[in-house]
């Protein structure tokens, strides 16, 4: 008897930052309808990788961040 094959994804980068940026919100660093930029002084020099990512998904660094909470699946267009 054969099991189910399951395919396991190597999850998109930005699902991780997605969970740290909620973790963020969850302990009140920032507010969900705080703007992106805000972010950008919790991470430094991270930052600009991060911004670079958030801008090929369309988000500006003035969208609150409950919209970049609201993503279900990060996948990029080939």
């Amino acid at each position: 008897m054969s099991e189910g094959v399951m395919t396991q994804q190597i999850g998109h980068p930005m699902e991780k930052f997605q969970r740290q940026v909620r973790s963020l919100v969850q302990s009140k660093a920032v507010k969900p309808a705080d703007s992106l930029w805000k972010i950008a002084l919790l991470y430094g020099d991270e930052w600009a990788f991060w911004k670079r990512e958030l801008e090929d998904f369309g988000f500006t660094m003035q969208d609150p961040i409950d919209d970049l909470l609201a993503v279900e699946t990060w996948e990029e267009d080939v």
